[in-house]
């Protein structure tokens, strides 16, 4: 994707000032402070190529979102729970928060095919850290809209996304994300650009969805298959898979090839658990 180069920060309304958002620790806040670091997080959807639409989860008191509004020819939407927050953003940038482009909600339970009437959109955002992965599988599920992801995770979080097989990281979110897109580990942020600072460093991603994001398998099977496998991650998938024995015929088993038997979940990549699938499912 190509950089581009915004202008200095917007500047808040002056005639109608407001004040600081307190962070509240039930909704995981952890306010960035670093311009510098919202910039290049802006930078990661400013490419030519991708969607006109970006929607911001957690826009907090705006610092990432100024420089969203920078971007050429970009529509940009917020989704803010935190009813402060969005308040504090309505009085300081009225002109930018009017004809639902700010929306008060929780995104966990939005409908995504309204924010931009079917029409494809970028996701970015400073994730709340304590519902992170939750965020990452509705995104997942709404793929057909979503084109790119991108943003700051717990680095835990975002190192799990981008690891790959024969990491000790490389787990369920791993496999799930990219067996639909391509998964970037960018740079680390230090806790002492935020406030307050969180106890742990963040981690910013970039997933471009794959030009294929169609599996040639039962999509509930498989995820099925890697949670079995992953949820006993020490022991073979002789022995992994066997909770799903209730739930696949008999002779489903018989047709995973014999070499898969005596490997561990972190071995196989995403192309392994499709094999695995389609075997317990019956398909060639």
């Amino acid at each position: 994707m190509k950089s581009y180069r915004p202008d200095r920060p917007m500047r808040p309304n002056p005639s109608c000032p407001a004040t600081a958002v307190q962070a509240k620790k039930s909704l995981g806040q952890h306010f960035l402070r670093n311009t510098a670091v919202a910039e290049r997080i802006a930078q990661t959807v400013a490419g030519d190529d991708g969607p006109k639409n970006v929607l911001e989860i957690g826009p907090g008191m705006g610092v990432l979102t100024q420089f969203l509004w920078q971007l050429p020819g970009r529509s940009v939407r917020m989704v803010e729970l935190d009813r402060e927050s969005v308040a504090y953003l309505q009085a300081t940038y009225p002109d930018k928060t009017t004809d639902g482009q700010l929306i008060s909600a929780d995104f966990l339970r939005l409908d995504l095919d309204t924010v931009f009437q079917n029409e494809s959109f970028c996701l970015i955002g400073n994730y709340p850290y304590n519902i992170s992965s939750q965020i990452l599988f509705k995104a997942v599920e709404a793929r057909d809209r979503i084109p790119v992801i991108a943003g700051m995770f717990q680095k835990e979080v975002a190192e799990r996304v981008a690891a790959g097989p024969g990491s000790k990281t490389y787990g369920i979110l791993s496999v799930w994300i990219q067996a639909f897109y391509e998964a970037e580990y960018l740079f680390t942020v230090e806790p002492c650009e935020f406030n307050p600072p969180p106890q742990v460093r963040s981690g910013v991603i970039r997933l471009t969805r794959k030009a294929d994001y169609h599996l040639p398998c039962d999509e509930k099977l498989f995820l099925k298959v890697v949670k079995a496998a992953f949820g006993q991650r020490r022991k073979t998938l002789r022995n992994a898979l066997r909770s799903l024995e209730s739930s696949a015929p008999a002779p489903a088993f018989d047709r995973i090839p014999a070499p898969y038997l005596s490997l561990r979940a972190e071995q196989l990549a995403v192309s392994d658990f499709i094999i695995l699938t389609q075997a317990l499912d019956g398909a060639s």
